[in-house]
C-alpha cells in the first residue's frame, strides 16, 4: 500500500512558479518564452525535488500540478518545448525525474482541470479537452507517470449519451494520453455504479474515490466498488488506484463535499487494509495529512485483507 501526496507541500521548502496569459500579452513574444522558460526550468528542477521530498517522507506517489508548464495550450502565447531557451535544461531535469521515481518505485499522476471534458456536446470544449490531455501526455512520457485522470463530465441530455460521447473521442486521443487515461466517479453526477461497465468493456481503469461515492452513494458497498475497481486494474496489469479525503465539517455538519485539512481515520475503509494500491489524500494540510494519515494506520498497513 503507498500512500500518496496531490501537487503542493505544506511546510517542505517545494515551490511552483505560475503566470498568466494577461501577464504574458504584455510582452514581446522573445520576452514571452523567456520567461516561459525560466518558469519550465524552475518546475521541472522543484518536480525533482518534490520526488526527493516525498522519498524522504516515505510517501510513494505523487500527483503532478497540471500547469507544471503554465499556459501551454494557451491559444495566444501557447508554446511548445522546442520554442525555450532552457529546452535542453528543462529536458534533462524532467528525465532524472523519470530515472529517480523508477528507481525509488514513486507513482506519478496527473488529474487535468476541469475545463476537460472530452464528453462535452460542444466541439471546442472536447478540442480544448484534447489539447491539454495531449500536453499531459508529453509530459508523463518524459516524467514516467502512468495515469492521467479525468471525470466523466456533465450530464447533457442524459448519462448514456454523455459516455457515449466519450467513448467515440477515445480514437482521437494519441496512445500516450489512452494508455495513461482513467476515470473517476465524483461527487455530483457519476457513481460507481454508472461508470464500472464503462470502464470494464473499454479497458479503461476506474480511479475509486471514496469520498464521492460517500457524498453521492449508488447501493454499492464501499468493498463491492473498491473489488470492482480492483478487477478493471487486474485486468489492465496495474495496481489499484483510490482517493480518500475527510469532509470540512464532518458528515453532520452541512456540506460535506469541501475537503477537511486532514483524514479521519475512522473514514479509512477497513476493506483497504493490507491491499496492495495506490491512494491518492486529498487533503488541505498537503504532505502533513499524508503522514498523519499513514502513521494513524501503521499497525494495520501489513494485515491481511479483511
Amino acid at each position: 500500500m503507498r500512500f500518496g501526496l496531490c501537487c503542493l507541500f505544506k511546510n517542505e521548502p517545494v515551490s511552483f512558479r505560475t503566470t498568466t496569459a494577461k501577464s504574458l500579452l504584455a510582452l514581446p513574444r522573445d520576452r514571452q518564452l523567456q520567461k516561459l522558460s525560466e518558469i519550465c526550468l524552475h518546475n521541472s528542477s522543484n518536480l525533482y525535488l518534490a520526488l526527493e521530498t516525498v522519498q524522504r517522507l516515505g510517501i510513494g506517489a505523487f500527483r503532478i500540478m497540471s500547469p507544471l508548464f503554465p499556459r501551454m495550450t494557451h491559444p495566444a502565447v501557447g508554446y511548445r518545448l522546442d520554442d525555450l531557451p532552457e529546452e535542453k535544461n528543462i529536458r534533462q531535469k524532467m528525465e532524472e525525474t523519470r530515472i529517480f521515481a523508477r528507481k525509488n518505485d514513486i507513482r506519478l499522476s496527473f488529474h487535468p482541470d476541469q475545463f476537460v471534458v472530452l464528453s462535452s456536446p460542444h466541439s471546442q470544449v472536447v478540442a480544448n479537452s484534447i489539447r491539454e490531455l495531449e500536453y499531459q501526455g508529453m509530459l508523463a512520457d518524459a516524467v514516467g507517470a502512468d495515469v492521467i485522470n479525468i471525470h466523466a463530465g456533465g450530464v447533457s441530455g442524459d448519462k448514456f449519451q454523455t459516455l457515449q460521447r466519450l467513448k467515440d473521442v477515445m480514437p482521437h486521443l494519441s496512445a500516450a494520453v489512452r494508455k495513461r487515461l482513467t476515470i473517476e466517479n465524483d461527487d455530483i453526477s457519476y457513481t460507481p455504479s454508472d461508470l464500472l461497465s464503462f470502464c470494464e468493456r473499454f479497458s479503461i481503469p476506474f480511479i475509486y474515490d471514496v469520498h464521492h461515492h460517500r457524498c453521492n452513494p449508488d447501493g454499492l458497498s464501499v468493498e463491492q466498488a473498491t473489488t470492482l475497481a480492483e478487477d478493471i486494474w487486474k485486468d489492465v496489469g496495474q495496481e489499484l488506484y483510490g482517493h480518500i479525503s475527510s469532509p470540512r465539517s464532518g458528515w453532520q455538519g452541512g456540506n460535506p463535499k469541501p475537503h477537511a485539512d486532514y483524514i479521519d481515520p475512522a473514514d479509512f475503509p477497513a476493506c483497504w487494509l493490507g491491499r496492495k494500491m495506490t491512494i491518492d489524500v486529498e487533503a488541505k494540510a498537503k504532505e502533513l495529512a499524508v503522514i498523519a494519515l499513514m502513521d494513524s494506520i501503521k499497525g494495520h498497513l501489513d494485515a491481511p485483507v479483511p
